[in-house]
């Protein structure tokens, strides 16, 4: 009998500590959920996006993505002439933390050691290949936030900016010239981290 008390109670003090194991994990990720996301349209004003779009805001159009283990809370800031209107994403942790996120995408890359070996065993061929892959890779924009990257072609491209554990993708539209767009991105960037 003693034995069989014994094994009752050792039971339920290891069902105890598995319950709550598993009630901890799923308060933390409560806690998680609970945790305020933050709101894209009020990262930037309408004058922000006027002053430098040249264009005024007529309206803000929330939207939510899943995708890569991130959220990405998005806001568009429609102006009165559509194509300039502005696009203001804030990352958020789902399966994977936007810091984590930003690691893999923008520090996985090769050693340059190894990109310098490859450069010098390539045909000449290749090498207008590798220009036009050049123009797309990320290129890194100083000073702004801790870190940001310009992805895009000539063509079409956003700005990536990592401020703590999470990140900033802004972009806008009807600019031709690459360097203005970049431009007037890192402007953007600079008022919505403040509203951080």
């Amino acid at each position: 009998m003693k034995m069989n008390l014994f094994g009752s109670l050792c039971f339920l003090i290891l069902a105890g500590t598995v319950c709550a194991t598993v009630s901890g994990a799923q308060q933390s990720s409560r806690d998680t959920a609970k945790q305020p996301k933050t709101d894209p349209c009020a990262l930037l004003a309408g004058a922000d996006v006027q002053a430098v779009q040249g264009d005024a805001v007529q309206e803000t159009k929330p939207s939510t993505q899943t995708g890569s283990g991130l959220i990405m809370s998005q806001c568009l800031f429609r102006t009165a002439t559509p194509s300039k209107s502005v696009s203001v994403a804030v990352a958020s942790a789902a399966a994977i933390s936007p810091r984590a996120f930003w690691r893999k995408q923008f520090h996985s890359g090769k050693p340059a050691s190894d990109q310098k070996e490859k450069a010098e065993k390539k045909p000449a061929a290749a090498d207008k290949e590798e220009k036009e892959d050049d123009s797309t890779r990320p290129r890194a924009i100083a000073r702004v936030g801790e870190e940001a990257y310009w992805v895009g072609s000539p063509m079409v491209g956003a700005l990536y900016v990592l401020k703590g554990n999470t990140f900033l993708r802004i972009s806008v539209g009807a600019v031709r010239e690459e360097s203005t767009r970049i431009k007037k991105s890192v402007a953007l960037a600079r008022l919505a981290l403040n509203r951080l």
